[in-house]
Order: C-alpha cells, then sequence, then structure tokens
C-alpha cells in the first residue's frame, strides 16, 4: 500500500485544523452567500480512508452544517465517491513552488454541474486560499473564493470542535 503522505507531500502539509470564510459570487459577480469554516483535514493511522476530511460550516444567522469528505488514494490521486461529491484531488507538478493542488468535482446526481478548485498553500504553510468554479453546462454559474488560517497541525486535539 503506498503511504499517501509521501505520495502526496504537499496534500500532506495541509494537516491540520482550518478556520476560514467562503464568499460566494454570481456569475455577475455579485456576492450571494457568506459563512464562516472549520475545516479538520487529516491522515488517519488507520481505518477504512486514508484521508478523511470534515467542514463545518456555520452562518451568521445561526444555521450550520458539518460534512464529511472520506476519501480513497489510488494513481497519484484522492477519490471522493459519496452522496453529496464525485471527484479528486491531485497534487500539480507543474507549480515547481510546490503550492498548488488542483481538484475536480461533480455533484453526485448533477452531470450538468461540475467544479473545479485551486488550493495554494502559502510558503509558511499557515495560509491558504482556494477558489471554486461552479460549471453548469459549459457556462460559469458560482464562484467561491475561501480564505483560511491554519489553527493547529493536531486535529486529533480539536476534533469535533467547531470555534
Amino acid at each position: 500500500m503506498t503511504n499517501i503522505r509521501e505520495a502526496m507531500p504537499l496534500l500532506a502539509r495541509h494537516e491540520g485544523v482550518w478556520d476560514g470564510v467562503y464568499s460566494y459570487f454570481n456569475d455577475q459577480n455579485e456576492k450571494t452567500d457568506e459563512h464562516r469554516s472549520r475545516l479538520i483535514c487529516r491522515f488517519p493511522d488507520d481505518g477504512p480512508y486514508p484521508y478523511h476530511q470534515t467542514n463545518h460550516y456555520l452562518w451568521d444567522d445561526g444555521r450550520t452544517e458539518i460534512r464529511e469528505f472520506p476519501a480513497e488514494y489510488r494513481d497519484g490521486r484522492v477519490w471522493w465517491d459519496n452522496d453529496l461529491i464525485q471527484g479528486w484531488a491531485a497534487e500539480v507538478p507543474l507549480d515547481e513552488f510546490n503550492r498548488t493542488v488542483m481538484l475536480y468535482w461533480q455533484r453526485t446526481g448533477d452531470p450538468s454541474l461540475y467544479l473545479y478548485e485551486m488550493i495554494q498553500l502559502a510558503d509558511s504553510g499557515v495560509d491558504r486560499c482556494r477558489t471554486w468554479h461552479w460549471i453548469r453546462n459549459g457556462v460559469l454559474e458560482t464562484r467561491t473564493a475561501i480564505q483560511e488560517k491554519l489553527v493547529t497541525r493536531d486535529w486529533r486535539s480539536l476534533e469535533g470542535q467547531t470555534g
């Protein structure tokens, strides 16, 4: 079995707890939503999945949502296939600075909608930004801009807290 941390060292640098803000914009560049987040990115020592991400979303009006993203590793990529998304994440070898991870995913059950995500990790490993492009039938529908800061690499100590 391939060690995911060795095969994807850039992704391994994302391990930990990240707090941030998601801002959503429509195709006219109008903000349509915004919420805070806490993401727990982990590489469990055992279990069925070598990568597992839990996203906690918190809106100012009190709404909350938690989404689980367990993933497999094969062929140099992390793969998701669950009730919400199907897709993959891969490091970008053309980035000689080793800062970029790309994702492609499709909403389960909605083949007309797919997303590309780019994640940029700062050289410090403390800041990262992400951009999603939501494309429906080949046309940009939504963009999501995400800014995050690392809270701790020790996700085990904060797991389950939403901050």
